[in-house]
């Protein structure tokens, strides 16, 4: 590995941890021409906007596409973004294809097949399913479809010691058990999935699997738990900048079921 790698993870773990600018900077001073800096920049990039609403992913992917082409993780980013541009229309969360246009759906349904037919390994083609997953479950509702794809995305996760992708697929799994009624279930893959996140230093992340526990308190009748980590995650995540966790909590706290 060389310092140029070693400086693209370092970008990639600062932004897990929720600092995105730093990251993004990180790889500004190195070296901003280099196809493995625009491809990370991008991937942060995405991250970031995503979390906090920001608008800095459409440029940085612009540039990766530039410098590396139509490869297959610039496609791949794409897709995300655009998935992302229909899940969160006009800055607010908008679940199911009420008002979208389906042929753009149906376009998004139709890479994501193609860039798990053509990923260049397991772990890729894991991520592709997972998104395929989400594009199902978030923008055609289609819960019955989503988790065959969080499964597929899970067995390649854990076979290829990919964390992000494990811990996304058991988040997505966990929440269809709670859905069908298994909160024994649910409870444990979203645990699991909180500890790999933490462990890897994904705060973020980590909040935002410590928000479907709080979800599941609730569910259970634990109110006064639910509301305690409910309330730390509130300032958790207003303290690093992600938005839209923060606004999440701070809905489910509004909603706190007064005895």
């Amino acid at each position: 590995m060389t310092l140029l790698d070693e400086i693209c993870g370092a970008a990639l773990d600062l932004a897990r941890a929720g600092r995105w600018e730093r990251a993004l900077t990180l790889l500004d001073v190195a070296d901003s021409d280099d196809p493995r800096f625009a491809l990370a920049a991008a991937e942060i990039a995405v991250d970031h906007d995503m979390r906090t609403g920001g608008n800095e992913a459409a440029t940085r992917l612009a540039t990766a596409e530039r410098l590396c082409g139509p490869a297959w993780d610039v496609q791949f980013l794409r897709l995300r973004i655009d998935y992302f541009g229909q899940l969160f229309a006009d800055g607010r969360f908008s679940f199911g294809p009420d008002g979208k246009d389906p042929a753009v759906l149906d376009a998004l349904h139709q890479r994501a097949g193609k860039l798990a037919a053509d990923a260049p390994d397991s772990v890729r083609e894991g991520w592709a399913h997972m998104y395929h997953g989400l594009i199902l479950d978030n923008l055609f509702a289609d819960r019955a479809a989503a988790p065959a794809h969080y499964a597929i995305a899970l067995r390649a996760g854990e076979g290829g010691g990919d964390v992000p992708l494990t811990w996304e697929a058991l988040r997505h799994l966990g929440d269809h058990d709670r859905d069908e009624g298994h909160l024994d279930s649910a409870r444990e893959r979203w645990q699991r999935a909180t500890a790999l996140a933490a462990a890897s230093g994904a705060t973020p992340a980590t909040l935002a699997q410590q928000m479907l526990l709080a979800v599941l308190a609730r569910d259970t009748g634990d109110e006064a738990g639910a509301v305690a980590l409910a309330r730390e995650i509130s300032r958790w995540s207003a303290a690093i900048g992600a938005v839209r966790q923060h606004q999440q909590a701070e809905a489910f706290l509004a909603n706190e079921i007064v005895a």
